[in-house]
């Protein structure tokens, strides 16, 4: 009973913070004293979904938040988009930015703790999707070991053989090292912060206890007190294995940013977007960003085998989701 209250709290925790950040215009976000990093995690969001996604896939959106990366999805032509998100405000923000922008896809939209949720029977007759995504939250799933199990189990029954989970997450081992060559249980600098509390004050993490690594994540113009967990790279691999589930690809944002960058057309992105200096505002990505970036990595896990995919082109046309189309998982 302690443990289902402290989890109530804590998904309360994080749909809070996540349902109080507000969309700001673009005069107000080109003025984000961390610019740079936002379009740094934009860019490897759009070459990943680019990388993995193709014209026609089914789409499953684990943290979708505001629908921010809607636009990636259709740059991809995909056939069918489902999002879902804990913070409700944010999914309603979603559905108002998928009927603004005129959506050549139908989409679902979901409200709730989906790495809780049962999406596998929830989500039967939109089976099998090509790519799962889930962007800067997969962490929150490793709370607990029956969270993180139903995540991945959800996430290899929704693939078809063959399919995609893409994601971005906390690299456990720059966060532990970092923690190592600190001097207390806090590190980071003027932009972000990350610490740990005295559970582990010998900076020992047991391979016995891979979940529920808890630490405070503060991210300037970002995110404030929001608390985020270890997602240890062993455990994953061995979880994932358990599920027909292969990492195909683990970078940290370091390396992705040199690795993908050698594409033509990310490297045509990279500089579109502004993302390692603006020439025109006269600006280029700091120090302090470019460490914090380091905190974040890259993951594709792959399902095994492979099957075609199913055919689901649409007559050409524009869709909407009326008032009261987003489901409450929680209620399911």
């Amino acid at each position: 009973m302690g443990e289902e209250v402290d989890r109530a709290a804590q998904n309360l925790t994080v749909a809070s913070h996540y349902n109080s950040r507000k969309d700001v215009g673009r005069q107000a976000r080109e003025a984000s004293p961390i610019v740079h990093m936002k379009r740094l995690n934009n860019w490897v969001k759009a070459t990943l979904i680019g990388t993995y996604t193709q014209r026609g896939d089914a789409v499953l959106d684990l943290a979708s938040g505001k629908g921010g990366d809607l636009a990636k999805w259709q740059a991809s032509e995909i056939a069918l988009y489902v999002g879902a998100d804990i913070a409700a405000s944010s999914v309603e923000d979603s559905r108002n930015r998928y009927n603004a922008d005129q959506r050549p896809f139908p989409a679902r939209l979901f409200s709730g703790d989906a790495f809780a949720a049962d999406l596998a029977s929830l989500l039967q007759d939109d089976l099998p999707f090509d790519v799962v995504s889930c962007q800067f939250a997969f962490h929150y799933a490793f709370d607990a070991e029956d969270r993180a199990r139903n995540s991945l189990k959800n996430i290899a029954a929704l693939l078809r053989p063959g399919g995609a989970f893409i994601a971005t997450v906390p690299d456990a081992n720059v966060l532990v090292r970092k923690l190592r060559n600190a001097d207390g249980l806090k590190f980071g600098n003027r932009i972000y912060s990350v610490e740990f509390d005295e559970k582990h004050a010998d900076k020992r993490f047991s391979k016995d206890s891979p979940f529920g690594n808890k630490y405070v994540f503060n991210l300037l113009d970002a995110i404030e007190d929001c608390p985020e967990y270890l997602v240890p790279m062993e455990t994953l691999e061995a979880l994932a294995e358990e599920y027909g589930l292969q990492v195909e690809r683990a970078q940290n944002f370091h390396e992705y940013h040199l690795s993908a960058s050698r594409k033509p057309e990310n490297a045509q992105l990279l500089q579109r977007m502004n993302v390692m200096h603006n020439a025109r505002a006269g600006t280029t990505i700091s120090p302090e960003e470019w460490e914090a970036a380091r905190v974040y990595m890259v993951l594709v896990l792959r399902k095994k085998g492979n099957a075609p995919r199913r055919e689901r082109m649409w007559p050409p046309r524009h869709f909407k989701l009326p008032a009261g189309a987003v489901v409450n998982l929680d209620e399911l």
